[in-house]
């Protein structure tokens, strides 16, 4: 099963771009172009708001799984 965690390797903040990229099969670094378009699209408060949120809820990605994705 398919579970959305932020990412301990891809990570320039808190993983969530990266995690976002892992998790939909999408390059991180269009993630992170989308999350600054809809920033200075909305406002940036509502963004940093979401990204915060984000952080506090999403998990971190499990040790053992990222020792899994190294090995094969």
């Amino acid at each position: 099963m398919k579970r959305l965690y932020r990412s301990r390797r891809d990570r320039k903040i808190a993983g969530i771009c990266g995690g976002l990229g892992e998790y939909l099969d999408l390059d991180p670094t269009l993630i992170r172009l989308i999350m600054v378009f809809l920033g200075f699209l909305t406002g940036l408060l509502p963004a940093i708001l979401a990204y915060l949120i984000s952080w506090a809820i999403i998990p971190l990605e499990p040790v053992d799984k990222e020792a899994q994705k190294s090995e094969g």
